[in-house]
């Protein structure tokens, strides 16, 4: 009865001392995890009414389920916009974005490109907003930035234009308007 009691004790204190746990391994099981899907040489294509809208193109995308759903694409992005004869009328690119799927709205940022084909006028910035669910000017910003075309470079700060790139202002251009000849002008 002896070596009975002293085994079950012996056993007892070796499994007792076997499952302890610090406080941060407790809170790091019981912390709430995020659920992220990923998806790599991304290609995705925005239609309306059966038109093509929109080809954007990532290398890497994350979709973050949070209490506010995000996609993320933190490896670059390349969007190709289509006027309605299918043609591309516009071209972004930028270094991240994120997509706030219950807004609409996708914030780019770090060396964003953004550029009208028919009159060849590019936008230069740090950080744009393209919200589908404004009527006219869909991307914006209240950042700095510089507009360069076929005659001038314009800096300012605040910029919103359409979707091709037309319809298009500096809210707060500053006084470096810069007037090139086309023969100078630095390629895109």
């Amino acid at each position: 009865m002896y070596i009975l009691l002293s085994a079950v004790f012996l056993t007892g204190c070796i499994f007792l001392s076997a499952c302890e746990n610090s406080a941060k391994e407790i809170d790091d099981l019981t912390k709430k995890k995020l659920g992220v899907e990923e998806a790599a040489k991304v290609n995705v294509n925005y239609t309306n009414n059966g038109k093509t809208k929109a080809i954007l193109q990532s290398p890497l995308m994350l979709r973050v389920q949070d209490t506010l759903p995000y996609v993320e694409f933190p490896k670059t992005l390349h969007v190709d916009f289509y006027n309605e004869t299918a043609k591309i009328e516009s071209i972004l690119d930028a270094k991240y974005a994120k997509y706030i799927e219950s807004q609409s709205k996708i914030l780019l940022r770090d060396s964003v490109r953004f550029i009208g084909l028919t009159n060849g006028d590019t936008l230069y910035c740090d950080e744009l907003y393209w919200d589908r669910s404004r009527p006219t000017y869909q991307f914006y910003t209240d950042k700095p930035v510089q507009i360069r075309t076929k005659m001038q470079i314009i800096n300012g700060t605040g910029f919103e234009t359409s979707q091709d790139f037309k319809d298009k202002h500096v809210i707060n251009p500053t006084n470096t308007i810069i007037k090139v000849p086309s023969s100078q002008f630095p390629e895109n």
